[in-house]
């Protein structure tokens, strides 16, 4: 694609100066405009300012439990009679997995972002009759989550866009279980087929497995993003995408982020640790396209997901991964080598 060296260039810009300002401005490009200005499908269109309303990992609030921190005023009116119908929120939910944990956004029917660790060890196949398959897993709805709340199969149903992973079921082989828990649709969020999901950013899959041979542990945040781009007209930075399904429901992420956070093994020669984050539209990109041109800090993720991913301790002066591991050649490897699994498809 040959606007995405310039696409990445200006976002990465942007996003150093933070959320209001980025100066992501660019139009998708021309060979994709007919696909995502369908008169079927439904535009939502936020303000860039618009409160986040996610939590940070791990700090999950029961659905009707009441708000942490809070306790009943003195006045006439007690919590317990304002909250008389149970506490309306979180739109976000806490999932631990076999393999990983999410935090599902109800909002957008995505995951806000998915947790991981990997090992050496832990992305070996069980043997036995334990040994999973890929083959044997399907996409399901997630029934934990409310059925107003949830991403279904139907929504999907000839949308355009591929059910992209944010944990891979290759990330998941302890066990068949793990694996298929992958496939739940709370996993998983509107993509770009061909040239994203079953591209490049599959090869962003593998290379971030291939640092498990270089590092002893190797955290991972997956986090669909909905960045502003800046009106032609007006100038103002408006955050738009599109939402599918029949009501419209799933919204359609214009970026998606891969942050990796790797230490121990003979790369981590001074025992802090390096950080890798990267941002990706959600378009096709070519496999030339080197990956340290979607390299941006990891506060600025922080700062445009409303997320805290990593302790201030790890990003006090890092050491940036793809000035240890060559992030580019690896990548460009890894387009080199057909992959031995199914097609994912929007269907």
């Amino acid at each position: 694609m040959a606007s995405t060296l310039s696409h990445s260039a200006v976002f990465a810009a942007g996003l150093l100066i933070g959320v209001g300002s980025i100066l992501y401005s660019n139009q998708r490009p021309s060979n994709h405009s007919a696909h995502h200005s369908h008169p079927d499908k439904q535009i939502n269109t936020i303000p860039v300012n618009s409160a986040s309303s996610q939590q940070p990992p791990f700090q999950h609030q029961h659905f009707f439990s009441a708000p942490e921190g809070l306790t009943a005023p003195s006045h006439s009116s007690s919590l317990k009679e304002i909250l008389k119908f149970g506490n309306p929120g979180p739109i976000s939910d806490f999932f631990a997995r076999e393999a990983y944990a999410v935090g599902y956004d109800r909002r957008t029917r995505n995951p806000a972002w998915t947790a991981e660790h990997l090992t050496g060890s832990n992305l070996k196949s069980s043997d036995g009759d334990d040994k999973p398959d890929r083959s044997h897993s399907t996409f399901h709805e997630d029934t934990s989550i409310p059925s107003q709340f949830r991403a279904k199969l139907s929504d999907y149903f000839r949308s355009g866009y591929d059910r992209g992973h944010m944990v891979p079921a290759a990330d998941a082989k302890r066990s068949q279980s793990a694996m298929n828990q992958t496939f739940l649709l709370s996993n998983i969020a509107p993509q770009v087929g061909e040239g994203f999901n079953r591209d490049y950013w599959a090869h962003l899959e593998g290379f971030v497995r291939q640092l498990t041979n270089s590092f002893q542990d190797v955290y991972v945040f997956t986090l669909p993003m909905y960045l502003p781009k800046q009106d032609p007209v007006t100038k103002k930075h408006i955050v738009s995408y599109e939402v599918i399904g029949n009501p419209p429901n799933v919204a359609v992420p214009t970026h998606f982020a891969k942050v990796v956070f790797a230490t121990g093994g003979k790369y981590d020669s001074g025992g802090k640790g390096v950080i890798g984050s990267f941002v990706l539209p959600n378009d096709k990109i070519s496999n030339d396209q080197p990956l340290t041109s979607f390299e941006v800090p990891v506060e600025a993720v922080e700062r445009s997901t409303g997320l805290t991913l990593l302790p201030e301790s790890v990003k006090a002066n890092p050491v940036r991964l793809c000035s240890t591991v060559q992030c580019d050649s690896i990548l460009k490897t890894l387009s080199q080598i057909t992959y031995n699994k199914p097609k994912k498809s929007s269907k």
